[in-house]
């Protein structure tokens, strides 16, 4: 492999742009736990389904049914799109196509990644035709200047590490080596923030890709190249440690600041503060930043769902407020990095949370149409302007359809599950393997000692408590298994070929180091006991292990066509909403409900999340609160005094109510008052 040398100007240039060059350039900090390719997963069961659905439909096929993809692609040497859109698409199409070793999609999405790779400039520069070589009919040198927004190269980049790590392309490596001496060379002429604001405020995801490529090369440029980087990019650790920024994003809705308070920037930027402590492993406050960052987050803008509130600012914790899809997604990968590097079981279990509950909410079941903003108590999607802090003046925010809203979720919503699934399980230091989140799949992988090994998962999780693991060697062979127990559990039984092995607490993650043999089976229980959370207005949830229950309502289904986004579709409640909780359930709600659980099946094959398919329902006694009424299209959030009881009116006959998993629901009540 052939890497450029650090060119002598260079070294002038950072000196004079204030960069502390990092000597000497040394290892970063190990990881806890890294990732293995893409491929090494084979999903099975309801997870399988949920990728075939998306390869099928949207994700497979957006370059055919999106114009803005389709039509004369910057990213294959076109005038059309040059920006976030195509990027977004194929970094979660890459890992689909290799997920599920689906030989169309791969053959699609090379397109791309070839084009980019063969068409890489002499500097170093890649990308679309700027408009200077569009003019010119011809590429260019580009320098400086002459380029363009550096944030969609960010993007592509981690669509070129999906796909080193999934095939070994020889032609990747050298691809980033050169560009990043292009960005070292060209970010004081022109910084991140030359063209967009989003560079600057995403500039983690393009220090994640520089360090990842430092630990395959260890070529010095690129620490340097981070510290410069670090230093353009909006300062996440700050605003995340220092506390005042998230106390501020609760009360200020102008427009002073407001990209350092957008979801989906606040998503991509969690990260930063633990991407840069691999390079400085003598700063604890760094990872510190993150904990503190995420705790305060959720404190004061955080849902049932498991998300905040970004609609699309930073926007407290009312049950009114909306989510973006790309703040979902984002926040997704952010806290799937942060795990891997911190090994910190608070992002893995909030990870598990979004994931099951916020995510399968926000698409409908054929993955053609999503909401750009998910409400938590939405007992109707209708068009209109709502308690958003960016309403839009068409009123298509909170109604389902392929571009309603902005169309970058139509582009980023396919990351979310194909990364969750790449994330399954990862690598430990200790030459193991660690399943860090639980769902039905196959991991092919080869151990740090070169032995081959298969683990088949078979679980019916979330709605399901056991989780089996079914392990395959060609002869005995030592290594350790690391298992997550989630903080929501008790405590958790260990069971080796069918004989009890340990028991542990919630909140960590234990290791079964042995030497195991073919067709050990190890499985994992989870006892799941109805519990309930507090929410804004002291407003209770219903939960059972890693799901959020909802107010199963009947819904009803209008398509209409906006003349300029396209057809959608709004949803009106056909049965009641408005009820309260007794107290007697939040004081015992494991005795006070009950659970009925529905096979899932091995394959899964008709699983969609959906009302009708939910395959756990949670019936309690409730009763209904005539003057909770809708109010300019929401369900406003009854107050409740301190004591905890709703003080209005309360119908006297109870009824019994029905509760599905979140991610099943599209209407839903899932914080509901507590009546006497």
């Amino acid at each position: 492999m052939n890497v450029l040398p650090l060119a002598s100007g260079l070294l002038a240039v950072l000196l004079s742009s204030g960069v502390a060059l990092a000597q000497p350039a040394g290892p970063l900090a190990p990881l806890a736990y890294h990732e293995l390719a893409p491929s090494a997963v084979q999903p099975t069961g309801w997870l399988r389904r949920q990728l075939e659905v998306m390869r099928d439909h949207s994700t497979g096929h957006l370059d055919e049914t999106y114009p803005k993809v389709r039509d004369r692609n910057g990213w294959l040497g076109g005038t059309g799109d040059g920006w976030e859109e195509t990027p977004y698409w194929l970094d979660g199409a890459v890992p689909v196509a290799y997920l599920l070793q689906d030989k169309p999609l791969l053959a699609k999405v090379q397109r791309y990644i070839n084009w980019s790779i063969a068409n890489q400039r002499p500097s170093g520069y890649f990308g679309p035709l700027t408009k200077a070589e569009q003019q010119a009919g011809h590429l260019l040198d580009v320098q400086g200047t002459q380029g363009e927004d550096w944030w969609p190269r960010m993007v592509m980049l981690k669509v070129m590490q999906q796909y080193y790590q999934a095939t070994r392309d020889p032609r990747v490596i050298p691809f980033m080596t050169k560009y990043f001496h292009y960005q070292l060379a060209n970010l004081k002429a022109a910084p991140l923030g030359q063209w967009s604001e989003w560079s600057t405020v995403r500039g983690g995801d393009n220090l994640l890709v520089i360090y990842w490529l430092y630990r395959q090369t260890g070529e010095p440029f690129l620490r340097d190249l981070g510290e410069l980087v670090y230093q353009q990019t909006t300062p996440w650790t700050t605003l995340l440690g220092n506390r005042d920024w998230v106390m501020e994003a609760a009360a200020n809705q102008t427009g002073a600041h407001w990209m350092d308070r957008h979801g989906v920037n606040v998503g991509m930027g969690l990260k930063l503060p633990v991407v840069y402590a691999q390079a400085h492993p003598e700063q604890p406050q760094l990872n510190q930043a993150l904990r503190t960052g995420w705790r305060d987050i959720m404190t004061l803008h955080g849902l049932p769902a498991g998300m905040f509130s970004a609609d699309e600012d930073l926007h407290g914790n009312l049950p009114t407020q909306g989510t973006e899809l790309c703040a979902v997604v984002e926040t997704m990968f952010s806290l799937e990095q942060a795990a891997g590097m911190t090994g910190d079981v608070t992002y893995l279990d909030a990870l598990e949370r979004i994931a099951y509950n916020a995510l399968p909410t926000q698409t409908t079941d054929d993955y053609e149409s999503r909401q750009y903003f998910q409400v938590a108590n939405q007992v109707q999607v209708q068009r209109g302007v709502f308690n958003f802090s960016l309403p839009f003046e068409h009123g298509m925010n909170n109604v389902f359809g392929p571009y309603a809203g902005y169309t970058c979720c139509t582009a980023n919503m396919h990351q979310g599950w194909a990364k969750f699934a790449t994330h399954l399980w990862y690598g430990t230091p200790e030459q193991g393997v660690a399943a860090l989140e639980y769902a039905p799949n196959t991991l092919t992988t080869t151990l740090g000692n070169g032995v081959p090994v298969t683990i088949r998962e078979e679980t019916a999780y979330p709605f399901g408590d056991e989780v089996n693991f079914a392990v395959d060697l060609k002869k005995p062979t030592a290594f350790p298994l690391g298992l997550r127990i989630p903080g929501w559990c008790t405590e958790a039984t260990v069971l080796l070929n069918g004989q009890p092995l340990r028991t542990d607490k919630g909140g960590q993650v234990i290791t079964i180091a042995r030497t195991w043999r073919a067709h050990d089976r190890l499985t994992l229980r989870l006892p799941m006991p109805v519990r309930t959370s507090n929410w804004a207005r002291n407003s209770r949830a219903l939960e059972r292990g890693p799901l959020v229950y909802a107010l199963k309502i009947k819904e009803q289904w209008q398509e209409s066509k906006h003349p300029d986004e396209g057809r959608y579709f709004t949803l009106a409640p056909q049965s009641p909403w408005n009820y309260g909780l007794p107290r007697a359930v939040v004081e015992d709600p494991a005795r006070t409900t009950t659970v009925a659980v529905k096979p899932v099946a091995a394959n899964a094959p008709g699983f969609y999340w959906n009302a009708a398919n939910a395959p756990v329902e949670i019936t309690v006694s409730g009763r209904r609160l005539p003057d909770w009424q809708l109010s300019e299209g929401v369900a406003p959030q009854p107050v409740t005094p301190r004591e905890g009881l709703y003080k209005g009116p309360v119908d006297p006959a109870p009824e019994t109510l029905t509760f599905i998993p979140y991610g099943c629901t599209k209407l839903r009540v899932v914080a509901l008052p507590v009546v006497p």
